[in-house]
C-alpha cells in the first residue's frame, strides 16, 4: 500500500471552546389574545376530557375539572416544527404557575422516555436538560391527571453547538415562477412512469372528477396532471387548481383535490431542504400537507410542512424541511386542498423554490475514541479519502503511529462534506472486521465500530460497496468466539399463573356499571396486565445505543400463546416496548435467532430482554433453553453459561409477584437463594437484587453464586 493519508487530532471536545447557544423553537404566549391565534402542533384536550385550553392574561391557560383515564386523553403539542438531532442535549426553558403542585408528563423534542414537567403554586422560571434519543420534532405535554389550572408564560428549546460553516443553496425546480408553459417544458403528454429521476418538475394537481387527464391516453379522469398555468390581470403567471370542492355528499376525502411540488430526486434522512412558495385562494381556507413518493398521489407520510392557512391575498411561505425517518425516500410535498369549505375554491401557487445544499461530494471520515471518553465528532475537520491506483480503492489512515492519544475505535464515513447534518445524513455503515473486506450500505448517522482501538488504515471500494480495515498499531483485536461454546443450556420453566381480567377485557365482557367511566374499585378488581408473568435474560453489562447483539434460544409452551418482548434494565426495569418483537409459542420447540441493534430509546441503559407471558389470561407453562446472548461480532459472551444468575422469572402468586433468579428458592427470599438448577461451576460475578452486576465495593444485599449476602 503506497498511498496512505493520515487523519489526526480529531479527538478534541470542540464545544468547550466554541460553544454557542442556538434557539430551536420558542413561543411567547403574551403575543396572543385568543387561543385560535396560536398554532398547536398536535391536538389538545379531547372531547371526552373535561378540560380546555385558552389564552388568559398573556399565558396559555389550562383548566381541568376532573382527571381523564387514561391521562393521555388530554394532551397538547405547544412547540414543534423542527427535527432534533439524536445525541444532542437540549434545554427546555419555561415559566409556569399552577393552582396545585404536581408534575405532568412531558415528551421533549426527541426525548424518550417521558420526563416530568414540574408545576408549583408559585411562578417558576426554570430549565432542564435532556438528550435527544429520537428524531421527534414536537414537544408533548400530557396533563389528563392534573385537576385544577396552570398557566405557561413562555416555552423555549435551545442547544449548545458549534457554528456551522455557511452553505450555498442550489435551486432544484425548473419552472417555479410559472413563466413557461408545460408544452414548452415538454410535459404536455407525459406519463408518470416515463419521468426520469433527474427531471426537474414543478407542480402537479388533481381535482376530483372534474378534470381531463393529461396523460397520453387523453381520457377524462381524476389522476394527477401538470397544474394549469394562468396569467393574472397584472401579467403575473401562476399555477392554479380550479374548483376544489370539499365533502358535500359524504363521500369525499381531504385528498380528493391535491397539489404537489415535486423534487428531482428522493431525500435521505437528515437532509435539509429550503422551501419557498407564494399562495392564495378564492376564499379563506386551510390545507394540510403530506409527503408522497415519486409518483404524485402515492402517499408516504402525513407529516410535511404543516397546515397552510390560505387567504384571498398573496402570502409567502419560507421554511427549512428536515427529512426525518418517516419522510426518508419521499419525493414530493402534497397539499390536501379544501378539506373543510363546502363550496368550490380556486387555489393559486407561484414562485415555487426548492433548494438543496451545495455540498462537496466524495468520501470523508471523522473519528472518535469512546474508550478514552473523547467522543465528539468534529465534522468540520472531516478528511477526504484519496483514491489509490495501486489498491483500486479510496484510502486513509486514522490516528498517528507512535501516539496512543491519537488512537480511535470508531469512525463515521460520509459521501458529502460541508454541513454536519448533511454529513450524518449521508454516511455508510458496515460491521468492521480486521484484515478482510466487508460489505457496506447507506445508513443515516451511522458510526462504524472498529475491531479495537488503535491506528487504522481504511480502504473503501465504492464500486463493489466494500470496505477493508487494517490495524497499524493498537489494542489486541479480539477473535470471534464460537457461539456453541457460549450456550447456557439450562431449561427455564416459567409457571405463569392465571392473571386477573384487565379493565378493557371487563369492558368488552359488559362487567362494568358504566363502561365509559370505570370506578376505582373496578380498576382495582380488573387489574390484569401482560407483564404479570415474565422471563428475563439479563446481560453482564449495559449496552450502548446502536450496539448490535446476537440472541438465540429455543422456546415452547404447554398451550399456544403470543408473547411480547421489551428492552429492559435488570428484571422489570422497562425501557422500550420494541424488544425483539412478538413470539408465537406453540407446543413444539422453535428457535429464535437474530442480531439486534440497541435502540436510542434505551438511553444506553439496557442490559436485558423481558418477555411478557400474560397476553393470555389463562395459566400456562413457558419453556426456554439453549440461550446465547453475545455481542453482534461474537467477540464477547454476555451471560454465564454454567449458572442461572442471568436468568430470572416472575410468576404470579410466587415471591409476592417479585422477580427472582430461576433455580433458586422463591419461598425463602430472606434466608438466601439456593438450589441452582444445574449445579454447575460457581461464578465470581456479584449482582444486586435487580439482577444488575455490581463491583466488590457495593454495600447492601447482593447475590453471588445463587445465594444472598449482606455486603458491608
Amino acid at each position: 500500500m503506497r498511498k496512505l493519508f493520515t487523519l489526526f487530532a480529531l479527538l478534541t471536545c470542540f464545544l468547550s471552546a466554541n460553544a454557542k447557544e442556538f434557539v430551536d423553537a420558542e413561543v411567547d404566549f403574551s403575543k396572543y389574545t385568543d387561543i385560535s391565534e396560536f398554532k398547536f402542533f398536535g391536538w389538545g384536550a379531547s372531547e371526552s376530557a373535561v378540560a380546555r385550553l385558552s389564552i388568559q392574561d398573556g399565558c396559555l391557560h389550562f383548566q381541568s375539572e376532573e382527571a381523564t383515564d387514561p391521562s393521555w386523553d388530554c394532551q397538547f403539542h405547544p412547540i414543534g416544527g423542527f427535527i432534533p438531532e439524536v445525541g444532542v442535549v437540549y434545554t427546555l426553558h419555561y415559566k409556569v404557575k399552577g393552582s396545585i403542585s404536581k408534575n405532568i408528563s412531558l415528551l421533549g423534542l426527541g426525548q424518550t422516555p417521558y420526563g416530568q414537567f414540574p408545576i408549583t403554586t408559585e411562578w417558576v422560571e426554570g430549565t432542564f436538560d435532556y438528550e435527544c434519543t429520537e428524531a421527534n420534532g414536537n414537544l408533548l405535554m400530557q396533563c389528563g391527571d392534573y385537576v385544577g389550572s396552570f398557566d405557561i408564560a413562555y416555552l423555549k428549546i435551545t442547544h449548545e453547538g458549534k457554528e456551522e460553516r455557511p452553505v450555498e443553496w442550489k435551486e432544484e425546480l425548473t419552472n417555479g415562477d410559472a413563466e413557461k408553459s408545460w408544452a414548452e417544458l415538454g410535459l404536455a403528454d407525459v406519463k408518470f412512469d416515463d419521468l426520469e429521476n433527474n427531471f426537474r418538475i414543478c407542480a402537479w394537481s388533481k381535482q376530483k372528477g372534474t378534470n381531463v387527464n393529461m396523460h397520453d391516453d387523453g381520457k377524462e379522469g381524476s389522476d394527477p396532471f401538470p397544474a394549469e398555468i394562468i396569467e393574472e390581470a397584472d401579467g403575473n403567471h401562476a399555477f392554479i387548481v380550479r374548483g376544489a370542492v370539499a365533502d358535500t355528499e359524504g363521500d369525499a376525502s381531504g385528498w380528493d383535490n391535491q397539489f404537489w411540488i415535486q423534487s428531482p430526486q428522493s431525500w435521505k434522512e437528515g437532509t435539509e431542504l429550503k422551501i419557498h412558495f407564494r399562495y392564495k385562494a378564492s376564499v379563506p381556507c386551510k390545507t394540510n400537507t403530506q409527503i408522497h413518493n415519486q409518483t404524485p398521489s402515492n402517499y408516504k407520510h402525513w407529516e410535511a410542512v404543516g397546515d397552510v392557512n390560505f387567504t384571498t391575498e398573496w402570502q409567502e411561505f419560507d421554511g427549512i424541511l428536515t427529512i426525518n425517518s418517516n419522510m426518508a425516500n419521499g419525493w414530493s410535498i402534497a397539499f390536501n386542498l379544501n378539506p373543510e369549505v363546502k363550496d368550490a375554491v380556486d387555489f393559486y401557487f407561484d414562485d415555487l423554490s426548492w433548494k438543496s445544499m451545495v455540498l462537496e461530494e466524495g468520501l470523508f471520515v471523522t473519528a472518535a475514541n469512546t474508550t478514552s471518553g473523547m467522543v465528539e465528532y468534529d465534522f468540520d475537520t472531516a478528511e477526504a479519502l484519496t483514491y489509490s491506483e495501486d489498491d483500486e480503492a479510496y484510502v486513509i489512515t486514522v490516528g498517528k503511529k507512535g501516539d496512543k492519544d491519537s488512537w480511535v475505535n470508531e469512525v463515521m464515513i460520509s459521501t458529502v462534506r460541508g454541513n454536519s447534518k448533511a454529513f450524518k445524513a449521508n454516511t455508510i455503515k458496515c460491521n468492521a472486521k480486521a484484515d478482510t473486506w466487508v460489505d457496506y450500505t447507506e445508513g443515516s448517522n451511522a458510526k462504524i465500530k472498529l475491531p479495537a482501538a488503535g491506528v487504522w488504515t481504511i480502504l473503501v471500494d465504492n464500486v463493489g460497496n466494500q470496505m477493508y480495515f487494517e490495524q497499524v498499531e493498537g489494542d489486541i483485536v479480539k477473535e470471534p468466539l464460537n457461539p456453541e461454546d457460549c450456550v447456557n443450556a439450562t431449561e427455564v420453566v416459567v409457571n405463569a399463573g392465571e392473571r386477573n381480567m384487565s379493565i378493557d377485557e371487563a369492558k368488552a365482557a359488559g362487567l362494568l356499571a358504566d363502561s365509559a367511566n370505570p370506578t376505582d374499585d373496578e380498576k382495582a378488581l380488573y387489574n390484569g396486565q401482560p407483564w404479570d408473568n415474565q422471563f428475563f435474560i439479563i446481560g453482564n453489562r449495559t449496552l450502548a445505543v446502536g450496539e448490535e447483539v446476537y440472541l438465540k434460544f429455543e422456546y415452547k409452551a404447554d398451550a399456544p400463546a403470543t408473547v411480547g418482548s421489551q428492552n429492559s434494565n435488570g428484571p422489570g426495569g422497562y425501557l422500550h416496548y420494541a424488544g425483539i418483537g412478538n413470539l408465537d409459542f406453540t407446543t413444539e420447540w422453535q428457535t429464535y435467532e437474530g442480531t439486534i441493534a440497541i435502540p436510542s430509546q434505551t438511553n444506553g441503559n439496557q442490559d436485558s430482554w423481558t418477555f411478557n407471558l400474560s397476553n393470555m389470561r389463562e395459566a400456562n407453562k413457558y419453556y426456554f433453553k439453549n440461550i446465547i446472548f453475545m455481542t453482534g461480532d461474537k467477540t464477547e459472551n454476555l451471560i454465564a453459561t454454567e449458572t442461572t444468575e442471568n436468568l430470572w422469572v416472575k410468576e404470579r402468586g410466587v415471591n409476592e409477584n417479585v422477580a427472582y433468579q430461576f433455580g433458586t428458592d422463591p419461598e425463602n427470599p430472606e434466608t438466601g437463594i439456593n438450589s441452582v438448577v444445574n449445579g454447575n461451576a460457581a461464578s465470581t460475578k456479584v449482582f444486586n437484587l435487580a439482577g444488575q452486576g455490581v463491583s466488590k465495593e457495593f454495600k447492601g444485599i447482593v447475590v453471588k453464586n445463587g445465594k444472598k449476602f449482606i455486603a458491608e
